[in-house]
């Protein structure tokens, strides 16, 4: 059994919980290496919809286990809805999902600076989802203000490092950015029923991962965001606070890389991205419009409208080298299928010189403007493909030009948002 890594190759959203479900069949085990609760993977079951922050897609398959590595930063309280969603829904976790004892844990003063930290930066807001995602990372990286899972479960450590945190978080919460404090003793309370439930879950995931692929199980690590939103590759400084590309698989779950068989990246059929920045293919028109309602381009997790643009080939090709793609999953091909032409972005133009390869200055990107390929439409409903032959002939040109253009081969093809709605190259 392989060893295999799905992430976005765009800047997240790109429909990568449908891939993982998909290719979760031939996998025994699925990881979820980085992130937080600020990611949303959604998946239709059959009349279910399921729409998860923390927990691996792979979750819904009832023989199947998952793992939350030590990369995510962990939000208890989002953690814990999801389950009793899934109990609901008649989907049992136990036994069948575990935490790293390594995870940093999301606290309320971590979305409260973060909030406080993007009202006052106003205009210049990184525009985050408010998850507190960023703050909880950065104590991570201070080492000093961490708080991990290993600590949440022993109730009188969780205690002394809340007040402790506590005394810097109310002092940075009140005199920089005039924000009221926060009391010690209702999350303390929260904090250690959290620890108590998550006891059951916890074990050094490092290890099992490890004697799993010894044992031949088959492996699937499922990225969060995308590889524009990579704290070190990305578009900084509108991106999230962690690894979103492969390496970041390896870190975030304790493997070494060459455990590692594939690397499929997940590009969307067009481009979106939430949040500021450049977006050099961006639509403000009415054919961006026209996407965004075809697709319902609104935030799993933050329902915010998406901004939409044509397919950028120069982003995909960085996602092609950082993560060292094997091959890509195009998703979303059947939200393209009324138009009459569709652009595929080639490579960028600034100030009259051709630019091939994505800047890593905004500034530049900021005055990069597509060259475009136009190639025709197929305006035929392709949602009952299930073969590529079935596919009309421009949406198989428009796929074989991605191929080209990209340097990797396509092995999969999504043309809606069920299971069965997939074609298998």
């Amino acid at each position: 059994m392989s060893v295999t890594i799905v992430l976005g190759a765009q800047w997240g959203d790109e429909g990568k919980a449908k891939i993982v479900d998909y290719l979760t069949t031939d996998a025994s085990v699925v990881v979820r290496y980085q992130g937080g609760a600020n990611a949303g993977h959604t998946i239709k079951v059959g009349d279910l919809e399921f729409v998860f922050h923390l927990i691996p897609a792979g979750i819904v398959h009832p023989d199947k286990t998952c793992v939350i590595g030590n990369g995510v930063v962990l939000e208890p309280a989002a953690l814990f809805q999801e389950i009793d969603e899934l109990d609901e829904k008649g989907i049992n976790t136990e036994g069948r999902l575990f935490i790293s004892e390594r995870t940093h844990i999301v606290m309320p003063y971590h979305k409260a600076i973060e909030k406080a930290s993007e009202e006052k930066s106003g205009a210049g807001a990184i525009g985050t989802t408010l998850r507190g995602i960023g703050p909880a990372y950065y104590d991570k990286i201070n080492r000093s203000t961490g708080i991990r899972v290993m600590d949440a479960v022993n109730s009188d450590v969780l205690a002394t490092r809340v007040r402790a945190n506590l005394a810097e978080k109310n002092e940075i919460l009140t005199k920089v950015y005039g924000a009221e404090p926060l009391d010690e003793a209702p999350i303390i309370e929260e904090y250690v029923a959290y620890g108590e439930r998550m006891k059951s879950l916890v074990v050094d995931t490092s290890v099992y991962l490890n004697e799993a692929i010894e044992a031949g199980k088959g492996i699937l690590f499922e990225g969060s965001q995308g590889t524009l939103l990579d704290v070190d590759h990305g578009s900084y400084p509108y991106v999230t606070s962690s690894n979103t590309t492969a390496g970041g698989a390896c870190t975030g779950a304790g493997i070494g890389p060459t455990r590692v068989d594939k690397v499929v990246g997940v590009v969307k059929a067009y481009t979106t991205r939430v949040g500021n920045g450049p977006f050099p293919t961006e639509l403000l028109d009415e054919t961006g419009n026209r996407i965004r309602d075809i697709g319902h381009e609104y935030g799993a997790t933050t329902g915010r409208p998406r901004r939409c643009g044509w397919l950028d080939l120069v982003i995909v090709r960085m996602a092609v080298r950082i993560n060292g793609l094997s091959s890509i999953a195009v998703t979303r091909l059947d939200i393209l299928d009324t138009f009459e032409e569709i652009k595929i972005c080639t490579n960028y133009l600034r100030h009259g010189e051709r630019v091939d390869h994505f800047p890593g200055d905004l500034n530049v990107l900021a005055e990069c403007e597509p060259v475009y390929e136009t190639l025709p439409g197929w305006q035929t409903d392709t949602t009952g493909a299930r073969d590529f032959s079935d596919l009309p002939e421009n949406a198989q040109r428009y796929l074989d030009r991605i191929a080209e253009l990209s340097g990797v081969p396509y092995s999969i093809v999504s043309v809606g948002p069920d299971r069965e709605e997939t074609i298998v190259i």
